[in-house]
């Protein structure tokens, strides 16, 4: 699954740190989902989504 979370995090100025703390998660985690290697848990993404004020589709396209 592609994602879109690194232009989210720019477009509100978020490290990955920042933002990991925000969401509880680590950076790792960050780091893992914008790499394309971790595919987030439905809560996790629904998390993401609704800290960004969007839907899940706008930051994750599943291919």
């Amino acid at each position: 699954m592609k994602n879109k979370l690194k232009v989210y995090r720019a477009m509100e100025d978020l490290t990955q740190q920042e933002l990991a703390n925000r969401i509880e998660v680590t950076r790792q985690t960050i780091i893992a989902i914008e790499n394309n290697k971790y595919d987030p848990s439905l809560s996790l993404a629904f998390k993401i989504a609704d800290f960004f004020n969007v839907k899940i589709e706008d930051i994750f396209i599943n291919e």
